[in-house]
């Protein structure tokens, strides 16, 4: 079991920046795959970007290619999303997951473990 609170959230102008942390409880962080996923009202729980489990491997969804940018600190035990050029149609809230079976996927059935998200509003 492995517990994941996410922080750094908040308002910002479009343009801007805003750094997402997720903090993970646990000996075993270093072992799963992360992730970050959004979800805006109204719509479905969507792939953001994950990392393997040593950080040598990233995927991104295409919106958010040479903008967001995943990372992690195993002797953190966290990850992080660092956002850049905002849109308001980043507007969600986003939410880390962790994959202990390490399937290197996109879909949010992939991931057994959530934390509770954090808001991120991006206004025009």
């Amino acid at each position: 079991q492995v517990q994941l609170v996410e922080s750094g959230g908040g308002l910002v102008q479009a343009g801007g920046s805003l750094r997402l942390s997720c903090a993970a409880s646990g000996r075993t962080f270093s072992t799963y795959d992360m992730g970050w996923f959004r979800q805006a009202p109204g719509k479905e729980r969507e792939f953001v970007a994950s990392i393997s489990s040593s950080g040598s491997t990233t995927n991104y969804v295409d919106s958010v290619k040479g903008r967001f940018t995943i990372s992690r600190d195993n002797a953190k035990n966290t990850v992080y999303l660092q956002m850049n050029s905002l849109k308001p149609e980043d507007t969600a809230v986003y939410y880390c997951a962790a994959d202990p079976a390490r399937l290197g996927t996109v879909s949010k059935y992939g991931y057994d473990y959530w934390g509770q998200g954090t808001q991120v509003t991006v206004s025009s």
